[in-house]
């Protein structure tokens, strides 16, 4: 593969166990080297493509695990059956695994405030969403009645922001308003972390 000019870093993923038949032929040790969280290599499974996808995109906008020994890591399950599991990771600028210890301060999840709202809206919307509404979920819950399309949609970018993610490319680092609804992108949503007082 060509190098790739991106501003976002390479990853690192490892089969830690396999626990069933992977027509992939993918052993433990194996390792997978993505170029960033944007190109998968060629033959890689859409499968593990898709339950992969919201951790390597928090992890490319420096999302913490503080319950992992590794705190730029985390495990992800095969979602055929759970036949392999995967340990993801962060490479630094010279190909180094990144590492930070596990916080020793972490009690558990400490689900975050987020929004979403709709910044721009064109077409028709089946849902009858328009510019300004607006929804707040707690950590990684479900939204009841919203769209599940959008909701899919805006997975990646709540997960990210849930754990510490931060949008170097937006004027507010901790929202991202590039959220496009899959169909025809007549709907766009802006995703954003409300900071707890201290």
């Amino acid at each position: 593969m060509e190098e790739i000019n991106s501003p976002f870093p390479r990853l690192k993923l490892i089969v830690t166990q396999v626990l069933g038949v992977c027509y992939h032929g993918y052993k433990i040790g194996d390792e997978i080297i993505l170029e960033d969280f944007t190109h998968a290599p060629k033959h890689f499974c859409l499968g593990l493509a898709h339950a992969l996808f919201p951790v390597i995109y928090a992890l490319s906008f420096g999302a913490k695990f503080g319950f992992r020994d590794n705190q730029r890591s985390l495990l992800v399950t095969c979602p055929d059956g759970g036949k392999l599991e995967f340990k993801a990771e962060i490479l630094d600028k010279q190909g180094k695994v990144e590492e930070i210890p596990r916080d020793p301060e972490h009690k558990g999840p400490n689900p975050k405030k987020m929004i979403i709202e709709v910044v721009q809206a064109k077409g028709k919307c089946t849902f009858g969403y328009k510019v300004g509404d607006k929804w707040e979920t707690q950590g990684l819950k479900c939204i009841p009645g919203f769209c599940g399309a959008a909701f899919h949609t805006a997975f990646p970018a709540l997960f990210a922001l849930n754990f510490g993610a931060r949008f170097f490319f937006m004027s507010d680092l901790d929202s991202i308003d590039t959220v496009t609804c899959p169909d025809g992108g007549n709907i766009i949503f802006k995703v954003t972390r409300i900071q707890e007082r201290k």
